[in-house]
């Protein structure tokens, strides 16, 4: 099975052939400059002289399959995606979501088959950096190099906080854990930390942090009623964000126990409130 299909021109009139190349990615030449900046790489100066092609993938199609091999890395230049691994009873597994200036596919360095596949959630482009020998091509490249391990600890850093979503053990609690992993992107893209347009599905949602499809829209409509956000579709409006926070904290408790909690919370100088809800980022707040 090949990597991936570059959209070629269909026969008139074959449908068939026309559904499949509408799907199909689109490669042209990429540039290094547009790259970095999204990486984390500061400087826009760079050496070395290596060859990027720019994928455009409509939404809903497979950039990445599940157990092809790999012959590039890709960096997300725009759009979001979604990583879905495939269990034995045939149950597609939403493992982790994917934004700009993340990196898909370098799993592959190591186990040599692309682990899950990368689905585009909407219209979307991303960098390919070329492989060779099973090694990214960056010889020469400083800036790159420099880039992409910014980029891989910046990714570790969210995946740790991903996986914590699983730590609380009420649904709504993880529902407001994953809201503010959410603002938290937007905000780092330059966009509202507190108006949120998911390019997902509340399936794909429920399936990432381990819950029933109905248990995600019962949360929904749990942190609605609390008065912490206001949902139309897929656009979420946080209201209170400190008070998310607060759900957020909360490891063995659910949002109603949260809202009982609020009033002490308001009183908090906004300065002493953790950014996050990650306990680690609280500890060292106080301490300071």
């Amino acid at each position: 099975m090949p990597l991936l299909s570059v959209r070629q021109p269909a026969p008139h009139g074959d449908v068939a052939a026309t559904l499949r190349n509408t799907l199909a990615p689109l490669v042209e030449p990429g540039h290094l400059h547009d790259l970095l900046p999204l990486m984390g790489g500061g400087a826009l100066e760079f050496d070395g002289d290596i060859p990027l092609t720019l994928w455009r993938i409509r939404r809903g199609a497979t950039l990445l399959h599940e157990g092809t091999s790999t012959l590039a890395v890709f960096v997300v230049r725009s759009g979001s995606f979604k990583s879905i691994k495939t269990l034995e009873d045939g149950y597609e597994q939403v493992v982790s979501f994917a934004h700009p200036g993340e990196i898909l596919g370098f799993e592959a360095l190591h186990c040599g088959r692309q682990p899950t596949s990368i689905v585009a959630l909407e219209d979307a482009t991303a960098c390919a950096l070329p492989m060779h020998g099973g090694r990214l091509v960056v010889t020469g490249a400083t800036a790159l190099a420099e880039a992409l391990q910014f980029a891989l600890s910046r990714q570790l850093a969210r995946a740790a906080g991903q996986a914590e979503m699983m730590a609380a053990v009420a649904s709504d609690v993880r529902l407001a854990r994953f809201l503010l992993w959410m603002s938290a992107r937007m905000e780092e893209a330059g966009q509202s930390p507190r108006r949120l347009l998911l390019r997902m599905c509340r399936r794909d949602i429920a399936s990432l942090l381990g819950v029933a499809h109905e248990t995600v829209s019962r949360s929904f409509t749990t942190l609605a009623d609390a008065g912490l956000l206001t949902v139309q579709n897929r656009e979420v409006d946080i209201l209170d964000l400190p008070a998310l926070r607060g759900v957020a904290r909360s490891t063995r408790g659910g949002a109603e126990d949260c809202s009982r909690r609020r009033a002490p919370l308001a009183r908090v100088h906004p300065s002493d409130l953790s950014r996050t809800w990650f306990p680690q980022e609280a500890m060292l707040a106080a301490a300071a």
